[in-house]
């Protein structure tokens, strides 16, 4: 049985390019509080997509709605529609599939009380794979993705715990990848990193892009800056403005509350 409930909107035309979500009249709210207010865009394919703006924005809870996280968050409602590869979240039958297509890594390192190998393999395992040749490929492979395997690849029997800081935030990221998702959200990843593991992980998601679909959330302007193909500006629930990235640090700019937020004037 299918995983979705077919969306009944007309298929594009072969020509015309589908975005890999297409978010429409996105509102959330917390009871009577609102998060986010009627936002619709689309994120595409193959693209680093920034977010920024200040803190109680809406970042997070518009990732929560794209990976179906308010199905554990008391309290959370969610209006409108997020269609991923066309389809609408909400009709997605098997919740876990869904989550295995789009990974997520959070603002702190989260890791399993596992080895590092486990922290890897444990979304492998899950998926039906058993053979440890078969489990050894896709640890190194997604260890080597996250530029973590030269630093871990002696001590893969230790406890993922026992990392640094900045290890254990690229563990997270393997593990992240070890389901082998199709978007991968990342919310404020380098918030408890420092400047060098940053950077090293800015390479690897510049890298990651040929292959997957990445949201980067991000109260860092400059590393959107660096990274975003196309950023959005979400200031106390709205989505003041998306655009090509350059674009939002230029004159071309089309809100002025935007430039006041790039320029560093308020945030």
């Amino acid at each position: 049985m299918s995983d979705v409930t077919r969306d009944p909107a007309p298929a594009p035309a072969k020509d015309a390019a589908r975005p890999k979500v297409s978010v429409r009249g996105l509102t959330i709210r917390y009871g009577d509080a609102v998060a986010l207010d009627d936002v619709s865009l689309d994120i595409h394919e193959h693209e680093i997509f920034g977010i920024i703006g200040p803190s109680n924005s809406g970042k997070t809870s518009f990732l929560r709605a794209i990976n179906r996280m308010d199905a554990f968050t008391d309290g959370m409602v969610v209006e409108g529609r997020v269609l991923f590869d066309g389809h609408d979240v909400r009709t997605w039958r098997n919740l876990y599939s869904l989550r295995r297509r789009i990974g997520v890594v959070f603002p702190l390192p989260v890791g399993l009380p596992l080895t590092v190998y486990e922290n890897v393999a444990f979304a492998p395992r899950l998926a039906g794979v058993r053979k440890k040749a078969d489990l050894d490929v896709i640890v190194e492979r997604c260890l080597r993705r996250a530029a973590l395997w030269d630093e871990v690849k002696d001590r893969l029997d230790a406890l993922g715990s026992l990392l640094s800081g900045g290890q254990q935030q690229r563990l997270t990221i393997a593990r992240a990848l070890s389901q082998e998702p199709d978007l991968l959200l990342l919310d404020e990843f380098s918030i408890a990193v420092d400047p060098v593991t940053t950077m090293r992980i800015e390479a690897v998601l510049a890298e990651l892009k040929k292959e997957i679909t990445i949201v980067l959330v991000t109260n860092l302007v400059q590393q959107a800056r660096r990274l975003a193909d196309r950023t959005a500006f979400f200031l106390m629930g709205e989505c003041v403005e998306v655009g090509p990235t350059e674009q939002l640090f230029s004159d071309d700019v089309q809100d002025p509350r935007t430039r006041a937020y790039v320029e560093g004037r308020f945030g």
